[in-house]
Formats: structure tokens, sequence, C-alpha cells
């Protein structure tokens, strides 16, 4: 009985790698570092690009970067580059920055509550286990069998990004509220599909359209519409110059 079992086991286990023999393919995955930091600086230019800064143009503003503060590791995607993308956005908008606070006219402060990604993966098909490879070791007390592969027919990786950024603004002198952005989140996405072991076929946010491995099959939702932003934040834009403030220019902020 022993003997048929392990002969059962035997055949169990090269029909399993002939099997997974046919399903080879051609797409593997290195590293993830490069896409966990599109995902997180887009997520940021997202959930900035969304923040109206235009009650605040014309008047001379001190970014307030007190309570964003940068975190020690290999992600560089941190506190400093969400600042920089505030101060582009309040440039975008017209606001005058200022460098020292006493300067200023008005207080911007922001905070980050998120700045972080989330994955998963799934195999559709049978994952690589070596329990048989146990079991007929045991019994036989034997030499290990190799341990069976996986045999995926199909498998997909999601991965997403995730920044939550809120702003407000407060007179320097009298402390009194101006404006407040209220709360503007942004995910950026990044899926990668393998069928048959050919692959990855991604798409998602942060890729130029459709694509097979690094080749592009399909145009971007960029190149097919432009997104309708009130602020050119996340594209090339010529501002020109400056135009001197009058008494009879509008304030958009009342004093």
């Amino acid at each position: 009985m022993v003997f048929n079992l392990v002969q059962n086991s035997i055949g169990a286990s090269v029909a399993v790698c002939l099997l997974s023999a046919l399903f080879i393919g051609c797409g593997t995955v290195t590293s993830r570092m490069a896409t966990e930091q599109l995902l997180m600086s887009d997520a940021v230019d997202n959930s900035v690009a969304r923040i109206d800064f235009r009650p605040l143009s014309g008047r001379k503003v001190f970014l307030d970067t007190t309570y964003l503060r940068p975190t020690q590791g290999q992600n560089f995607v941190n506190a400093d580059y969400v600042i920089s993308s505030l101060r582009q956005a309040l440039v975008a908008s017209r606001c005058l920055l200022q460098d020292d606070r006493h300067e200023a006219e008005i207080i911007v402060e922001p905070r980050l509550g998120t700045l972080a990604t989330n994955g998963n993966d799934m195999i559709y098909g049978v994952p690589a286990t070596n329990g048989l490879s146990q079991a007929t070791s045991t019994l036989t007390g034997g030499a290990l069998f190799p341990p069976l592969p996986e045999i995926a027919l199909a498998r997909s990786s999601n991965q997403s990004g995730f920044t939550k950024v809120a702003v407000f603004a407060y007179d320097r002198e009298s402390r009194q509220p101006i404006w407040q952005s209220g709360i503007s989140k942004a995910e950026s996405t990044a899926r990668s599909t393998w069928v048959l072991g050919a692959g990855p076929f991604t798409r998602g946010t942060i890729f130029d359209g459709y694509r097979f491995a690094e080749s592009n099959l399909t145009k971007s939702d960029n190149e097919l519409a432009e997104y309708d932003r009130p602020i050119p934040f996340a594209a090339e834009h010529y501002f020109g110059f400056p135009t001197p403030r009058t008494a009879d220019t509008a304030d958009p902020i009342p004093r």
C-alpha cells in the first residue's frame, strides 16, 4: 500500500511538472520600489491639484510646514515632496510666497493625513506547495520529493497609492480664519495581469495607457482628452509677467 502511494505520488509530481512546463511564460517582476514611488507621487500630485488656491491669489503668503515632517527611509516620496507640490500650486495660483512669515499677510498651514500604498496578489490556479513532498517522506522515510510548483492559469497584482491632504489659511496679525480647502483625497492605481505566464499586461493611473511589458498598446487618457482643472498644476504653463496691483484691482479676499 505504501509502495502504491509513493508510486502514485511520483506519477502525480511528474504530471504536474509536465503540465507546468506547458504554461511557462515570459513575464517577470524584479522590483516594486519604482511602482510604489510612482503611486505615492502621483497620488500627491492629484491630491494637491484638486485644491483651489485662487482665493489667495495676489496675497503675500507664508507656507507653514511645521506639521509636515519628513520620515526616514528608502522611499523619498515623503513630506518634502508634498511641500514642493504645495509651493508649486501656490505659485500657479499667483500667490506671493514669502520666506519670512513676518513679511506675509496670510499663513497657509497644510497637514498630511495619509501617504501610503496597498497591494494584493491573486492567483487563478494551484498555488505552490510542499505538502505532498513532506507526506511521502514521512511514509517512506526516504528523501524528499521536489515540491509541487505553482500552476497559474492567470494571476493579477493590484497596487494603489493613497494621499489625504488638507490646508487652511489665517491672517498673520489677527489670527482670524480666512480660508480652508476641505479634505482632498486621491488614489493612484497600478494593475498587472499575467495570462498563461505571458505578461505583464499593465494598466493604471500612473501609466500612459494599456501596456504589455514595456510597450504601449493604447493611447493614454491624457492624449485622448484634457482634464478640466482650474489650475494648470500638472502640465507646463506659461504665466507671463505679473501685472502690478493697483488700488482699483479687486481684492479676492476681504480685509
